[in-house]
């Protein structure tokens, strides 16, 4: 069985619109996550599009790596989760001499392709 990790850190979708996204293709085979991903209307579609291919990619390094034969057919989501990351605190001047602060938060994306166990 082989695992491939993909990470992106610091990327400047919030953690919520970036779950709505990571939950479609959650389970899903990676091709089929590939394409979901692609006509995806959100913007948090394309970065993670990315990353799933730059998981696909490890696993071809990997397997390679190992001398073990990898069918990309055979690949899928078997974990995928978003973390919040740091929050980068603006501040908007408000009427009155006030100053309202604006949260630009940032997430951490994680995917995680494996293919299936076989039973020997």
């Amino acid at each position: 069985m082989i695992e491939s990790i993909a990470r992106v850190r610091h990327i400047r979708i919030t953690p919520q619109k970036a779950r709505r996204v990571v939950d479609l293709i959650r389970g899903k085979q990676a091709e089929e996550a590939m394409a979901i991903l692609t006509f995806a209307p959100q913007s948090a579609a394309e970065p993670v599009r990315k990353l799933v291919a730059s998981a696909m990619a490890n696993a071809r390094v990997k397997a390679d790596a190992q001398n073990e034969y990898l069918d990309e057919q055979d690949l899928y989501v078997s974990r995928a989760f978003v973390d919040e990351g740091t929050t980068l605190k603006r501040f908007r001047p408000r009427a009155q001499g006030r100053a309202f602060r604006i949260n630009k938060r940032t997430s951490h994306i994680t995917v995680v392709l494996a293919t299936p166990e076989t039973e020997v």
